[in-house]
């Protein structure tokens, strides 16, 4: 028999002898804790934004050559993160100075995104109360208003009416070809499933002014339809369709694969494991997708101009007749040379944020629950049956699953 010769265990207790020397070195490490904000990065922060500020200003203004505020403002940033990471040096590690100028750079960009939209909602707004604050603007159209009429008449009534059912039928015939084209790429395949995703992702850079002439040219021209609301749709629809897909198609995708497989084991057929499995699971990226192409399809201005035409007239209907909408509207009154126009065109842009806020909040209340999760709605209703009087009689006559041991 083979034997091991290891060494003598040392002796626990009182009698064992002092330790060797490099045991008695080892100490324990120290843990670097990633993440949190102390005073420490506030006073970096704030001493590197002060140091670059004083040496951008001395050099723009003393020694280089330089103006403009667009470079001030770079080159302030360039040496904010330079200094940023001198200080950070005298005070940390490197792996610790280069996770918190990371940081530093998500934050500033983080933060750049959401002063870029707020200046942008700032300034349409500031353009546009004159003109949103009277409540005729939403009640109205500009049929008779001129250009120089005052800011209480005339309104975009119209405008909102079409934007919405052009955009309604849009959606009405994108969403489902989108998800069932997504739908076949994605879980039936085949030798079609590669020419489908190529034409889809072709689509999805289509210029939008190709898509209006596509559907001049084919359902104005060929087939003699006029310039109507309904056309205005179908362009949409064909600049909403491929957004849609792509973006269903990457969520279906996500959908575990072992879902799948236990409905098939359970019996079910394809097509019942994609409509009550693959798709109720994938229902709030899903809600993204149709999100997203809605809002590609409501601010487009192009595909609209060539296939609904304009009107200064209520048009409630969108089968008949030019119609327009709010994309249409803003690009014909901010470019006349009326204070009262353009201020009407800006807040027609103001309505047309609002309604695409509406759209997103919608979205998010419709899709945002996870799969499996119960509602409000349906955990009051399993409260109230549990709380009533033949269900808690129920309860207690059934005998108990943990008998009492007997002594």
């Amino acid at each position: 028999m083979t034997t091991l010769d290891l060494p003598p265990v040392a002796a626990s207790g009182p009698a064992a002898g002092p330790e060797p020397a490099a045991t008695a070195e080892l100490r324990p490490e120290k843990k670097v804790r990633l993440g949190g904000v102390t005073s420490e990065d506030v006073f970096t922060v704030a001493g590197a934004l002060a140091g670059s500020l004083g040496l951008n200003w001395l050099l723009y203004e003393r020694v280089l050559p330089f103006s403009g505020a667009s470079g001030f403002l770079l080159c302030w940033y360039a040496l904010f993160l330079a200094g940023y990471f001198a200080l950070g040096r005298l005070q940390w590690g490197p792996l610790m100075v280069r996770e918190r100028l990371v940081s530093v750079v998500a934050w500033s960009a983080g933060i750049l995104v959401v002063a870029l939209i707020a200046d942008q909602i700032g300034f349409v707004t500031s353009k546009g109360m004159d003109a949103a604050r009277h409540l005729n603007f939403f009640t109205e159209s500009m049929e008779r208003t001129g250009p120089l009429s005052p800011i209480d008449s005339g309104g975009a009534l119209g405008a909102i009416v079409g934007s919405l059912e052009q955009l309604g039928l849009a959606t009405l015939f994108a969403v489902p070809l989108g998800i069932a084209a997504a739908v076949f790429m994605s879980e039936v395949g085949g030798r079609m499933a590669r020419p489908v995703r190529t034409l889809v992702e072709a689509m999805t850079a289509l210029p939008s002014i190709v898509a209006g002439l596509f559907v001049f040219g084919i359902v104005i021209i060929t087939f003699g339809f006029e310039k109507s609301g309904f056309a205005a749709s179908l362009a949409l629809t064909v600049m909403m369709m491929p957004i849609v897909t792509r973006a269903a198609e990457v969520v279906i995708r996500l959908v575990p694969g072992t879902l799948r497989e236990a409905s098939y084991a359970l019996g079910g057929s394809q097509w019942r494991t994609v409509w009550n499995v693959v798709l109720p699971t994938a229902r709030p990226g899903l809600m993204t997708a149709v999100v997203l192409g809605m809002a590609r399809g409501v601010g487009e201005t192009s595909p609209v101009l060539l296939t609904a035409g304009f009107t200064s007239q209520f048009n409630g209907n969108p089968f008949a007749e030019h119609q327009v909408s709010l994309p249409l509207y803003i690009w014909n009154y901010v470019k006349q040379p009326y204070d009262g126009m353009i201020a009407r065109g800006f807040a027609a842009g103001l309505t047309l944020m609002v309604v695409v806020l509406i759209l997103f909040v919608t979205a998010r209340v419709l899709g945002g629950r996870q799969p499996g999760r119960l509602t409000r709605a349906q955990k009051r209703r399993l409260d109230r049956d549990a709380r009533r009087p033949e269900t808690a009689a129920a309860a207690a006559s059934r005998p108990s699953a943990i008998q009492p041991k007997k002594q």
